[in-house]
């Protein structure tokens, strides 16, 4: 299996024009046409064959079917078709009507042939009609004439294949997966209806047993055939991520044996919406697709070909225990030698010098925050029942769990990344156009989102009256005398280009904005299935444009959105400047050993990898085992071996730690900016991520935490807890019951249970490589420390005001000295390569804090700062000094649920939002530790700024009568 694959005709000869491709049928943002040419070339490289362009969201492709292209979108899209032929690829055009289409209504089907018969002009020679996602119900004027929605579906196609004069054809089903069968594959009218009635020149496409297949199976393959009396093409969602804002697959392709090959008439993978991320998912599939021996099969089956190969297992340290055979031989198929090879032609892509267009941002739909209710029933495949077990496909005894624990999971991942909000409506997604720019796809908000549609009626001829019935928000351009209309393309109608204003800043380019909360937030929808109101486009309530042939230009105006979207400039030559990085160091390229490592902490939907579970089983032991730190430094004596054991495996999370910040900092300096902002959302998320899990760790070494520890930390629903990663790992569930991968695991291990919105971080619009290390406080940083607090004083705003030598650090005396004193076990730093940037301290019991203060701190403070020196003083040095010398009579905070007291402050450089919040986070860890679950803090009223920064990190206003002048805030975790 060697790195230079043959072209794409050697395929003929092991299964007679097996179909090897790629559909970019994902929803979100489409790919630009420079992507899919690009990808055009790969394919011819390593011998793949097909191309179906179906993204979900393109303009004219699913919600606005009926409508033409212009001519500027038929320059593109010409362009492309020629791409693909260039480089020996069959380029099917996909067409989605499903969602409005009157199958019996002779208008839709001439709208229909009218638009593949202008695609045809560009040169296309294979189609394809997609009636996947869509309602299986009839209109009742389709149900006068078709027996069954099946019927009417077919007759279309057939209609339209003949039409086309029988090109290359795929049809994808409503029904196109095994749990989608009504009442399931083998008794399904709807399939079977289409297996005899559909013509057998007409291949169909197939997802497998879910919309996601963990695996693809003889039986299930088998199955599917004697339905459709027609082997399938696999459409296959193994690497999509459109449902999933924190998840990208990086590992390769797997669970589907080669000896499916002849089985089937071809696969064709769907993958991550990012194009940037899909240079393994497609090249391992291509290595597949050249096998024809399963290099995991079991013992049983070939002992000459496997005889040192095992089922993939996890051992006790959570690394994978499968390794790959010394020797392979070119028709076998191992995936991890198919991901090594994989990544070998990966690297260099990095070096190349390639532009990125726009901020980073999300490709993924934005969807609501709402819990996935996981009830069994025919659609999901869950009839579990309590305590029962199934055996897998390897006859190995797979423990399940009810269906109340599975509704518990999902709750749990609904809400681990989900904000504060308990429910949040996203913005309507613009209309997004790939046809237009090479570089971009531009989106346009006046034209209507078809979720918010409004039909109004406009006047279409002032002399006659005359109006039509169309979605608020389009612009409609009336047939003028001069021929406006008449721009044809080889005989084909077309609309011509709208001209331009150039003053007009006409493009935008997709920003999700985190304040959405849409990270790793669950939905019930699915990767297939992403539109929340499937009824709604054009032509639904009422058909846009009934009555006339206009067809609803692309218009470019000024957006009028409000906060999700960003403007960019009309220069299509402009490109995001990324300011104040670093000069590139000669250290800093990318290594194989990096995108090894990101692969295994972005593997597969239903899989991590072994250096991901490496970093959830470190972390566990660590935090499950720091119980033995506690009698060591109690004696300190750290030589008894289970103390030894803990420091070395600490020692070990902190190498796997600076290991991911070195892929983080080369990902970040490498020349391929495209790939990079495809790539850098995830690998700063779980960077933060991993980056505080160790230094929480370096806070347990430290021991300041009680014996009791484990009943206040150990999460109740963890990779760890009983039947979650068995769940998990099994395929039973699609993979969006369980939200945000390895990110999301990680994130459940710190024990902070009521702090979710702690882990939603604004990614930054622009890459940096700036890293930020949080650690427990050492006395060697109380110069600095006291340094912020002194510049910060001043509602968290930095104080530039001098003042006398006698009175420079008055401030950081009143507000952090006295945790440094008496609670430095609870006090964190945040430091970047120059310093320390900030802190955070606090005091577990604020009530027993003040009497220590009170005995250990104010004397010294009023000997150093007498009464006198405040006379004359402004009000801030007037209110410290007083502060000090009234300790005894002072008002105070006195709450049950909020007993902790917290102070916290960065320097107003750090731009970074995620810093304050894993700083925080590990504070209020180790407050949980020592059996703490709620904390206050304490401002005055006219500190806007400090409230605004408390209010960020989940704080909110706390009833206060007795503290004139001042508000007091608190959260619980």
């Amino acid at each position: 299996m060697g790195e230079d694959l043959p072209h794409a005709e050697n395929l003929d000869t092991k299964n007679g024009n097996f179909i090897c491709g790629v559909v970019e049928g994902f929803y979100g943002r489409p790919w630009t046409t420079e992507q899919r040419k690009d990808l055009f070339q790969k394919m011819k490289k390593w011998g793949m064959d097909s191309y179906v362009y179906a993204p979900k969201d393109d303009y004219k492709h699913r919600a606005y079917w009926r409508e033409l292209y212009t001519v500027e979108e038929a320059e593109h899209l010409t362009g492309l078709i020629q791409a693909a032929k260039d480089q020996n690829i069959t380029f099917y055009y996909a067409l989605s009507p499903g969602l409005d289409i009157t199958y019996s209504s002779q208008k839709e089907l001439s709208t229909l042939k009218r638009k593949l018969e202008q695609v045809s002009q560009f040169g296309c020679k294979a189609f394809a009609l997609l009636f996947d996602d869509i309602e299986p119900e009839m209109s009742e004027q389709d149900k006068e004439i078709f027996q069954s929605f099946a019927q009417a579906q077919v007759s279309v196609t057939n209609e339209i294949f003949e039409h086309l004069r029988l090109p290359k054809f795929l049809l994808c089903p409503t029904q196109y997966c095994s749990t989608r069968a009504v009442p399931n594959v083998i008794n399904s009218e709807y399939l079977n209806t289409l297996g005899s009635k559909l013509s057998q020149e007409i291949d169909i496409m197939w997802t497998g047993s879910k919309v996601i297949s963990r695996n693809l199976t003889k039986e299930n393959i088998q199955e599917i055939t004697e339905a459709l009396r027609r082997p399938p093409v696999i459409w296959d969602n193994l690497h999509a991520n459109d449902y999933d804002q924190k998840r990208v697959f990086l590992g390769p392709y797997s669970g589907r044996s080669p000896d499916l090959i002849p089985k089937l008439r071809g696969v064709v993978t769907n993958p991550n919406c990012e194009y940037g991320a899909n240079f393994i998912a497609i090249h391992t599939l291509a290595q597949w697709s050249r096998c024809s021996v399963d290099g995991q099969r079991d013992l049983s089956i070939n002992d000459s070909v496997s005889a040192d190969i095992k089922l993939e297992t996890e051992t006790e340290d959570g690394l994978s225990g499968e390794a790959v055979p010394a020797t392979l031989s070119p028709n076998m198929y191992h995936p991890k030698q198919a991901l090594k090879n994989a990544i070998k032609e990966w690297l260099p892509e990095f070096t190349k010098h390639k532009a990125a267009w726009g901020p980073i941002a999300k490709p993924q739909p934005a969807v609501a925050v709402v819990p996935v209710p996981i009830i069994p029933s025919i659609n999901t495949c869950m009839s579990l029942t309590a305590g029962t077990t199934t055996l897998s496909s390897s006859g190995s005894a797979q423990p399940m769990v009810s269906s109340s624990q599975l509704q518990a999971l999902a709750e749990v991942c609904s809400s681990v990344a989900s904000g504060t909000d308990s429910l949040v409506t996203p913005a309507p997604a613009p209309v997004m156009n790939s046809l237009v720019s090479e570089t971009k796809v531009v989106t346009n908000e006046l034209i209507p989102n078809l979720i918010a549609a409004v039909p109004v009626p406009i006047p279409v001829d002032e002399e006659k009256g005359k109006t039509i019935t169309v979605l608020e928000g389009v612009i409609i351009k009336p047939e003028k005398a001069n021929g406006t209309r008449a721009a044809t393309s080889k005989g084909v109608p077309m609309l011509q280009d709208e001209p331009k204003d150039n003053n007009l800043k006409d493009e935008t380019v997709m920003n999700t904005d985190s304040s959405i909360s849409s990270e790793s937030s669950p939905s019930p929808l699915e990767p297939m299935d992403c539109n929340s109101t499937p009824n709604i486009s054009p032509a639904h309530g009422v058909k846009a444009l009934q009555g006339s042939p206009e067809d609803v230009a692309m218009t470019e105006t000024v957006s009028s959105s409000s906060g999700s979207m960003q403007v960019e400039s009309n220069d299509v030559n402009q490109m995001i400047v990324e300011n104040n990085e670093p000069p590139r160091k000669d250290n800093a390229d990318l290594t194989y050993e990096d995108l090894a490592l990101f692969c295994d902490l972005f593997y597969l939907p239903f899989e991590h990898g072994a250096q991901g579970l490496q970093l959830l089983h470190e972390f566990h032991w660590l935090k499950s085992n720091a119980h033995v730190v506690i009698s060591s430094k109690q004696r300190d004596d750290t030589s008894n071996p289970e103390v030894q054991e803990w420091f070395t495996r600490a020692d070990k999370l902190n190498e796997l730690t600076l290991a991911v910040n070195r892929l983080f900092q080369h990902l970040t300096s490498c020349n391929n900016r495209e790939a990079l902002y495809d790539l850098y959302s995830y690998i700063w998320d779980i960077q933060s991520v991993i980056s505080l899990l160790n230094s929480y760790v370096k806070w347990l070494a430290t021991g300041q935490f009680p014996s009791s520890m484990p009943s206040y930390t150990q999460g109740t629903f963890t990779w760890f807890s009983r039947g979650w990663k068995e769940t998990f790992m099994s395929g039973d569930q699609e993979p969006w019951v369980f939200r945000g991968g390895l990110t999301a695991d990680l994130q459940r291990l710190m024990p902070v249970d009521s702090g979710n919105d702690l882990f939603v971080y604004k990614v930054p619009d622009v890459p940096t490589s700036k890293l930020f290390t949080i650690r427990p406080y050492l006395p060697k940083d109380e110069e600095q420390v006291y340094n912020i607090s002194n510049k910060t004083c001043k509602d968290g705003l930095e104080h530039s005001v001098a003042l006398p030598p006698e009175l420079k650090n008055i401030h950081a005396d009143r507000i952090v000295g006295p945790y440094l004193i008496i609670h430095p076990e609870f006090c964190f730093v945040v430091e970047d390569d120059v310093g320390v940037v900030g802190y955070a301290c606090a005091a577990s019991d604020y009530k027993k804090f003040r009497v220590k203060e009170e005995t250990a701190w104010i004397p010294e403070m009023c000997e150093k700062y007498p009464a006198h020196l405040g006379e004359g003083a402004n009000k801030s040095i007037q209110e410290c000094i007083s502060h000090f010398h009234k300790f005894k009579d002072e008002v105070f905070f006195d709450g049950t649920t909020h007993r902790s007291s917290l102070v916290c402050s960065l320097l107003p450089s750090v731009l970074d939002q995620s810093v304050s919040k894993r700083l925080v986070t590990c504070l209020l860890a180790s407050l949980r530790a020592n059996g703490f679950f709620g904390v206050h803090v304490v401002m005055n009223v006219t500190d806007s700024y400090t409230r605004a920064f408390y209010g960020k990190l989940g704080f909110a206003a706390i009833a206060n009568e007795t503290m004139k002048g001042k508000i007091v805030m608190g959260r619980t975790f």
